[in-house]
C-alpha cells in the first residue's frame, strides 16, 4: 500500500461518525447496508451521511453498489487489512510485540 493511500484512509477515519459508519460497515459484512439503514442506526441526517459516505468511498475504505434503486456500501476488506498491514509492517522491529505478550497473559 502507498503511503498516501494510508494518509488518505487514516485521514477518512479520523472523523467520528465516518470511523463510526465504517465500523457499522464492518460488523455486517459482505451484506452492506443501504443509507437509510446506516441513517436508522446511527440517527445522521441524509445530507451529512451522504458527505461523509462519500469520503470513505474516496478513501477505499469502503465500495458503493447499485442494486436496483438502492445504494449498498460494504466496507472494503482488503483495503482496511492492507491499512493495518502497513501500520503494523515493521512491528517491534522483528521481536514478539509487547502487547501480544500482554494479551497472553491476560484472564479476560
Amino acid at each position: 500500500m502507498e503511503e498516501n493511500d494510508v494518509i488518505k484512509g487514516l485521514a477518512a477515519l479520523a472523523q467520528p461518525l465516518r470511523l463510526q459508519v465504517f465500523r457499522a460497515l464492518v460488523v455486517v459484512g459482505d451484506a452492506g447496508l443501504t443509507p437509510g439503514a446506516i441513517h436508522e442506526a446511527l440517527g445522521t441526517p441524509p445530507a451529512t451521511l451522504s458527505f461523509h459516505l462519500k469520503e470513505l468511498v474516496n478513501a477505499g475504505l469502503v465500495t458503493q453498489e447499485r442494486a436496483s434503486r438502492n445504494l449498498i456500501y460494504r466496507a472494503n476488506y482488503e483495503r482496511m487489512n492492507g491499512l493495518l498491514s502497513y501500520l503494523t509492517q515493521n512491528c517491534c522491529q522483528g521481536a514478539a510485540c509487547a502487547v501480544e505478550s500482554a494479551t497472553a497473559s491476560c484472564d479476560c
